[in-house]
């Protein structure tokens, strides 16, 4: 039987297992949301903005491992989306956008917005490319679901000329792709084992994608039954326990000193899935390059990682939830050396987890411990990029496999639209959204998608009235010399119930609880205004501090 272009695009996109797009619609591809008029098994969550859209993409498929789904229109529209490619790459997370393109006939006169989307994202995805006959549409998506899925994952952009989607073809459907990640040989598992065997301070850090709820399993039966240090790299907290004994800390940014201590002085580094970026590595000085002084075990399913900056002693090129897999099915090590000093690196977190106090009536330490308390073990919470989260990676305790979606790319505006998209798949949980004055208003128009979608988020906005993290390096190194970093913001509670929310003003920290506790009692998106005083720019440090500090170090 023969089918438009758009009606067998939708009719793979369903038999891949997607259920769900995100997207601003487009003149461009007005024939692929026909489409959808008749197979309402893929339903369409209309966005306010495509950064927004590639976003909430981008989280689902870090929730679910299975490819995220955006729709853009061409020229502005997909240069819209390029933030959310950016994230899905760095952060190795399956997701395939669709752009609409101009007609095949137009293409290379540049056209009503036209452009070659082979040159402009081939450095953000693992592939783009172009359909050019609707008969090839099976092939296409099976590559792209494929490409998305194996070996690093990654995000892949295909653009859909106007005409090529309204073509017929009669073409016969391509069953959906299984993913095969690659594990490793038994002599891989034996030489890092005989490494460890050797080892008298050795430690483990975790992250990067592919993984899955039974690798975390996984890694706290090997971990316990070795009594192994366990540290994780920039956010990616939720890949093991947080109250497991081996667990250690957040190898990220404000890492903590005693933690840096025990890496540098360890004997073994067993990397396991993560890329040893930068803040990882603390800008690549947390560890030597070419060499690192330690042995270095690194394993990770994309060869050109292993070695790309750092030269381990073994690399091991396979997908990490495979390897942790098998190496929780192993014989452990008899009597390890290292267990007290797992315990007190152990007992180290705890002290540093601990919050203190700082200036203002608003004690961020005291909340953010306290989430954990009030939430359910099941609940996510999302957050974009600032100081602000320098709090919630110091005191919440993840528990639970992907509680934590946060880009490591850094990308400002991600919390608002990745908890509309871990809401909408996982509309059992709480899901609370995380995000700095700053932050928040590049992707705050997604409120009107929460309420578009009766979405019961509860949105923490913290206003300090500045991009804190530029503001905090502009005292550091130009002490005193404010320039472009002050925002004159709205009133955030009184925005929020413009767009239909609930919303109240926080500004001590006696006020939050019961706040917190009606949002999230109230049964719609919510959002909380928190008022923070603007001194309180780290948990380890004032913004006067950091400023006296730095002219001291300048007389």
């Amino acid at each position: 039987m023969a089918r438009s272009g758009a009606e067998i695009l939708v009719d793979h996109l369903l038999i891949h297992g997607a259920c769900r797009a995100y997207g601003v619609p487009g003149e461009s591809y007005l024939a692929v949301l026909d489409a959808l008029v008749d197979r309402p098994g893929l339903q369409f969550i209309v966005t306010r903005h495509e950064s927004g859209a590639a976003m909430m993409a981008e989280a689902e498929g870090k929730l679910t491992g299975r490819p995220g789904i955006a729709f853009v229109t061409r020229g502005p529209g997909a240069t819209n989306a390029s933030a959310g490619l950016h994230i899905a790459f760095q952060d190795s997370t399956p997701m395939i956008l669709f752009i609409g393109q101009v007609a095949r006939g137009l293409r290379g006169r540049e056209g009503f917005q036209e452009i070659d989307y082979t040159h402009l994202f081939g450095p953000l995805t693992k592939w783009t490319a172009e359909i050019d006959d609707p008969a090839r549409i099976p092939e296409f998506m099976a590559r792209a679901f494929s490409v998305a899925t194996s070996g690093r994952p990654g995000p892949v952009a295909l653009a859909l000329p106007e005409d090529m989607l309204v073509e017929q073809a009669t073409v016969a459907d391509v069953p959906a792709v299984v993913p095969n990640p690659a594990g490793a040989g038994s002599a891989d598992l034996e030489a890092l084992e005989a490494r460890l065997q050797q080892a008298q301070r050795p430690f483990v850090l975790v992250g990067g994608g592919g993984w899955s709820d039974a690798a975390k399993t996984a890694l706290e039966r090997w971990a316990a039954a070795n009594a192994l240090p366990v540290g994780v790299s920039f956010r990616c907290q939720d890949y093991i326990d947080n109250e497991h004994p081996s667990y250690v800390g957040h190898v990220g940014i404000g890492l903590a000193p005693d933690l840096r201590q025990r890496i540098e002085s360890s004997d073994l580094i067993i990397a396991l899935g993560p890329r040893l970026g930068e803040m990882t590595t603390q800008g690549y000085e947390l560890l030597k390059a070419p060499v690192p002084d330690q042995t270095l075990v690194h394993i990770h399913p994309d060869p050109e990682e292993l070695g790309r900056v750092y030269r381990p002693t073994l690399g091991i090129c396979a997908a990490p939830a495979r390897v942790i897999g098998a190496l929780a099915e192993r014989p452990a090590v008899e009597a390890p050396v290292w267990g007290a000093d797992t315990a007190a690196a152990r007992a180290a977190f705890e002290a540093f987890a601990t919050p203190g106090r700082l200036d203002g009536p608003l004690q961020l330490g005291e909340i953010f411990a306290g989430l954990g308390r009030s939430l359910p073990f099941d609940a996510v919470l999302c957050n974009g990029a600032g100081n602000y989260t320098s709090w919630a990676h110091r005191y919440h305790r993840w528990r639970l496999w992907r509680t934590q979606l946060a880009p490591t790319s850094g990308s400002m505006g991600y919390g608002v639209p990745a908890a509309v998209a871990a809401k909408l798949t996982h509309p059992e949980r709480p899901v609370v959204a995380l995000a700095g004055d700053g932050c928040f208003l590049m992707t705050g128009q997604e409120l009107a998608t929460a309420v578009q979608y009766d979405l019961a988020i509860v949105f923490l906005v913290l206003d300090n009235g500045m991009y804190g993290t530029i503001r905090m390096h502009q005292e550091r190194d130009y002490p005193g010399r404010v320039s472009a970093t002050s925002l004159a913001n709205p009133d955030f509670a009184a925005l929020a119930r413009s767009y239909g929310l609930e919303a109240w003003t926080v500004e001590t920290t006696e006020q939050f609880g019961p706040a917190f506790e009606a949002a999230l009692a109230c049964g719609g998106p919510a959002l909380l205004h928190l008022r923070i005083d603007p001194q309180a720019i780290t948990p380890m440090s004032t913004l006067s501090g950091i400023r006296e500090a730095a002219l001291a170090s300048i007389l």
